[in-house]
């Protein structure tokens, strides 16, 4: 009696073949045959569920989009039942922004995985869609927690520009923090980026909006 293959579990199975050589090599290995290989599947199996190298790695882009995004979505449901000023809801701003780090090895090929495939939508247009969608998605949770931290009524339209410049600037104390725990993983440790977001967000809590 012929096996019967489940499709989804197969697709996944394939991306995360994607996902350890990118972390273990990085992006320009992941062709279609090294994948196979990685996958223990022949060429053919996986061009049966990808027909090209651009549709595997555009598909395992959203996946490692996906899953950021999970998490995140998870951390900000438990923050929003925690009190503000509570020293539970400061640990629980820190758990919504660990998920965007290293902090442990699923989030660390996440990152690894996530940042390879933002650099690469740089110079490879069929990645620019799931990059756009990347962007929004975080900058939509960073946008909220500014938002949550400050005080109510605090950032009117006047603002504005404050809660731009906020969420630009965290973004990049995340994106940072990021390459900085995956290229010194000995110096940047899971509590070295810790205490550094901790610092952070007391100096947003602490600064003036702008009016």
């Amino acid at each position: 009696m012929p096996k019967i293959v489940d499709a989804a579990v197969r697709r996944q199975e394939v991306v995360e073949a994607v996902f350890r050589i990118i972390a273990a090599d990085g992006l320009e290995r992941a062709s279609l045959r090294e994948v196979a290989d990685e996958a223990g599947l022949a060429v053919g199996s996986v061009r049966h569920y990808f027909a090209s190298s651009d549709e595997l790695l555009a598909h395992s882009f959203g996946v490692v989009v996906d899953r950021i995004t999970a998490r995140l979505d998870a951390a900000r449901e438990d923050l929003m039942h925690l009190a503000p000023g509570t020293a539970e809801h400061s640990e629980g701003v820190l758990t919504l922004l660990g998920q965007f780090l290293p902090l442990d090895e699923e989030r660390a090929v996440d990152a690894c995985v996530w940042m390879a495939f933002k650099n690469a939508a740089r110079i490879r247009p069929f990645l620019a869609a799931e990059a756009d969608r990347s962007h929004r998605a975080v900058a939509a949770v960073v946008g909220w927690l500014i938002m949550e931290l400050r005080a109510p009524g605090e950032l009117d339209d006047d603002g504005h520009q404050f809660l731009v410049t906020e969420a630009e600037r965290l973004l990049a104390t995340l994106d940072g923090l990021t390459m900085h725990a995956l290229l010194q993983p000995e110096w940047m440790t899971a509590e070295m980026c810790r205490d550094v977001l901790a610092s952070h967000l007391q100096s947003l809590v602490e600064s003036p909006a702008a009016h």
